[in-house]
């Protein structure tokens, strides 16, 4: 992959040496109507701590014209090589330097990404630059603890607007927009976004002042884009986070841009966040969908305070910038008054912890705040353990030291480092300070220490169910081979729940809340009482762990699962119930029995739909094959069921519509998806719009129902950038060995698809019914994989090397291949991690199929 791969002590080396001021970056995007390049001209000003001392600049560039260090011409043939231009004998205190390049647009969301509208034909641009991609669009110490203020200047063509991190100049002069400075912040969330966007403004009033909002997409979406509603979960945020942080928003204005092809949710430009435009909902889609939306949107946000205000030293601290925004995130959605979300943390247990939970059990495990040695670390550790376990363990913290102790800690953080740099200790130190608890033990074995915790009640009753014994046993499992570390014991601030069945509901009568620590932890209150009917663990999901019901509970849970009034202990036994089937400790058939048992009484949208998606993946990969195709044809059976049973009109309906679509197998259910798609069938309320259509066709070309004029033709319908990724994704799923053919050499033996157009085809090539057709893919693979994540960019490479590895073939075969391959490929070390992550899936999946197969008696 292009560009040298900066390492912790290069940036410690160079911190210590320079202090940046300001950067002028001069961009001109009206040439070359192609796409190809656009002049770049920098102007970075700093200190160096040393007379005569050497560093060097960041830039990546098809070509460099000038350099030129403290009025001297620097040959560009002599010190520009592979993303580094090399400069000697600085100056003590201040030097100048300036460079003047052609930079690339790219097509893969890295750098300044360049997109044409098929409806419009108009050209949008935006940047997207974390983690070292600054430097693709101008030369600068990329680094995130060498601060700067920054102006930029652009130059766009006629028509377009400009958007930067500073506030958005009037009307331009001959097209050329002048942005003010910056405070000084960091080179990774510095934005540009230029184009003839459609826009939307408006204010947030408060504490005296007006904070300027605004709102973009391209026009093509315009119709679709709900403003009023982003506007207002966006000062719902500003409210609830300028109450807790005490301290005022920093920067001039916050414009949200959503744009399209882009990799990630969004990302925290100061001022100006990007935002994917998949969140511009063109059809109907479920409240579940708003909620994520909300979270991402109120995530960045937080981002303006923790991570574009104050901001981590180096990238081993990145989980803290993600945790901290996706705790506050989801603590704003459930606790802010007038948030339409006050279920989120029933949310965050069943998809961003079971996130967590799959993370933390690969070999790949590490500890909360990862050793980040050069930049490949740091890009293969946008994870899961980076995100939901480090936000889980935030939560954890809460509960360990208060609330109110948790936020008068942030808000004395914020104060100390405003514009700055910081490490963990400066948190927790000020954290200590507030609540008067030692963090430093805590820390060691939160965040220090890698894998997961498992939490089991020991309960013994007398004669008359009445309790004489209660404890919590804690373990520690082993890591996953290959995983560094050491298995732990932590410790943990959880509530104990007890529930019994009333009127047909399961009702929770007391809660216990209680330290755990060691490996058995007794409960001496409970001696004495009745046993309940459900004893929860770690009940309001304070903790991080795995929590496992006794004999009894399980029981209970088994049929009544659905009875729960609350969502959130509904969502932590169905998470529990998930885990087990993962680890092989409940079938794959036992599993859906339980579901089919209770979803029908989840009223939880968002539970409901993350239960379609781990039953389709427990059937496709850890059912026993002999068994699967039994399975899959009660699951589509009972989606059908529940399709003609949902209310007209509803959210279930609509979910239940794309769970049915999605295993749809025998002819008289293809039937009917062709009849929904073609106007002759229709179920009541259930609007087939633009998004379902797709949806209803794409399994149509899977099974070999529909074919390319089929395919074209619905094209025709939607002529979109959306609807050509979902035409990329059906041809792709036809089940023939020309159709595979054709995807693999697209996206393997070309990089002619951007970014969005490359992860539509992958989608489609890979087919669960599909395992014979796609068999002869695993040696080609592995054959290709080195030469691809060599040539491509960081975003790309990933892409195939997850999305194509062989997880289908769930075979001691497929071990041995990639064994193979990893003793002999000598891959770098991110690629190696990700193709290991890879093979824990089908050791997983081998493990649960021998796990069904033994439930029935039966062999793997």
């Amino acid at each position: 992959m292009p560009g040298e791969n900066l390492t912790r002590e290069e940036a410690q080396q160079r911190a210590r040496l320079l202090h940046v001021d300001t950067y002028d970056i001069d961009l001109d995007l009206t040439g070359a109507p192609d796409g190809g390049v656009f002049r770049s001209v920098t102007t970075v000003r700093f200190d160096s701590a040393e007379a005569g001392a050497g560093t060097f600049v960041d830039l990546v560039a098809p070509t460099v014209h000038e350099v030129v260090l403290n009025g001297a011409a620097l040959d560009p043939s002599e010190v520009f090589a592979d993303s580094r231009i090399a400069l000697t004998g600085l100056q003590a205190g201040s030097n100048e330097l300036k460079v003047v390049a052609d930079c690339a647009y790219t097509n893969t969301g890295e750098g300044l990404h360049r997109f044409v509208d098929p409806v419009d034909d108009q050209v949008y641009l935006y940047t997207q630059f974390e983690v070292p991609d600054a430097r693709r669009v101008y030369a600068c110490f990329e680094q995130p603890d060498l601060k700067a203020s920054f102006r930029f200047t652009v130059t766009a063509p006629h028509g377009w607007s400009v958007v930067s991190n500073a506030m958005t100049p009037g009307e331009p002069d001959d097209n050329i927009w002048r942005f003010e400075p910056t405070p000084r912040i960091s080179t990774y969330i510095t934005a540009l976004i230029a184009g003839p966007y459609y826009k939307v403004f408006s204010t947030w009033e408060g504490h005296g002042r007006s904070v300027p909002l605004g709102i973009y997409c391209r026009p093509s979406l315009a119709e679709f884009l709900d403003a009023d509603a982003l506007f207002d979960v966006t000062r719902l945020g500003f409210d609830w986070f300028e109450e807790k942080f005490d301290f005022p928003y920093p920067f001039s204005k916050y414009d949200q841009l959503f744009v399209p092809e882009f990799n990630a949710g969004a990302m925290e430009n100061a001022g100006a966040v990007t935002i994917r435009d998949q969140y511009v909902f063109r059809s109907k889609v479920t409240d579940a969908a708003y909620e994520t939306r909300a979270e991402t949107v109120l995530h960045e946000l937080a981002h303006m305070w923790f991570g574009d205000l104050v901001t981590m030293e180096w990238w081993n601290d990145l989980w803290l910038n993600e945790s901290f925004a996706t705790y506050t995130s989801i603590a704003c959605l459930a606790h802010a008054p007038g948030s339409r979300w006050p279920h989120a943390w029933t949310t965050f247990a069943n998809s961003m912890k079971t996130w967590a939970y799959r993370q933390d059990q690969l070999p790949s495990t590490h500890p909360i705040m990862a050793e980040i040695n050069d930049l490949d670390d740091v890009l293969v550790n946008f994870d899961g353990i980076t995100y939901a376990k480090g936000a889980s363990v935030l939560k954890q913290l809460v509960a360990y030291v208060g609330m109110d102790e948790f936020f008068s800690g942030v808000q004395a953080y914020f104060k100390r480092h405003a514009f700055g740099n910081t490490r963990l200790t400066d948190l927790l130190g000020a954290l200590e300070e507030t609540s008067g608890r030692d963090l430093k033990t805590w820390s060691k074995a939160w965040l220090e220490t890698a894998g997961i915790n498992v939490l089991r009640p020991e309960i013994t009753t007398d004669d008359n169910g009445a309790i004489t014994y209660f404890a919590v046993r804690q373990e520690a499992p082993a890591l996953p081979a290959g995983a560094k570390g050491e298995p732990t014991l932590r410790p943990h601030r959880i509530a104990i729940g007890l529930y019994e069945r009333a009127g047909g509901k399961l009702v929770r009568t007391d809660r216990i809340e209680l330290d755990v620590d060691g490996g058995l932890t007794e409960v001496p209150e409970l001696t004495g009482r009745q046993r309940p009917a459900v004893v929860l663990l770690n009940d309001d999901d304070l903790s991080y762990a795995k929590v496992r019901l006794d004999e009894e509970s399980l029981a209970t849970v088994t049929q009544h699962l659905g009875d729960f009034t609350e969502s959130l202990p509904r969502a932590l036994c169905w998470a529990s119930a998930w885990d087990m089937t993962r680890d092989g400790e409940l079938a794959t058939r036992d599993y859906l029995d339980l579901v089919l048992s209770g979803i029908g009484k989840e009223s939880d949208i968002g539970v409901v739909q993350s239960l379609h998606r781990q039953v389709k993946l427990a059937l496709e990969l850890y059912a026993d094959p002999g068994w699967r195709e039994t399975g899959l044809a009660r699951w589509t059976d009972a989606a059908l069921e529940y399709l003609r049973a949902a209310e007209p009109g509803s959210d279930h309906q609509l979910a239940w519509a794309r769970a049915f679509a999605a295993s749809a197998r025998e002819e008289d259910q293809l039937a009917l998806l062709s009849g929904l798609l073609n106007g002759t069938a229709v179920i009541e309320g259930l609007s087939v719009d633009t998004e379902l259509r797709w949806g209803l066709l794409q399994r149509l070309a899977a099974t070999g129902r529909a074919d390319d004029d089929d395919i074209e033709a619905e094209l025709e319908r939607d002529r979109t950038s959306a609807g050509e990724r979902h035409a990329a994704t059906a041809r792709a799923a036809r089940p023939t060995a020309e159709a595979k053919a054709d995807a693999w050499a697209s996206v393997v033996e070309s990089d002619k698809f951007p970014n969005a157009v490359q992860e539509a085809v992958i989608s489609g090539f890979v087919q669960t019914d599909q395992r014979e057709l796609l068999a002869p893919y695993t040696a080609k693979y592995f054959d290709a994989l080195k030469s691809v994540w060599e040539a491509r960019s960081h975003e790309m490479a990933q892409q195939i090397a997850i999305g194509l590895y062989p997880s289908l073939q769930v075979s001691q075969e497929t071990l041995d291949a990639t064994d193979a391959w990893l003793a002999e490929a000598g891959p770098s070390a991110a690629l190696r991690r990700l193709v290991n992550e890879s093979r824990s899936g089908v050791e997983r999946a081998l493990r649960a199929q021998a796990a069904d197969a033994a439930a029935a008696g039966g062999s793997a």
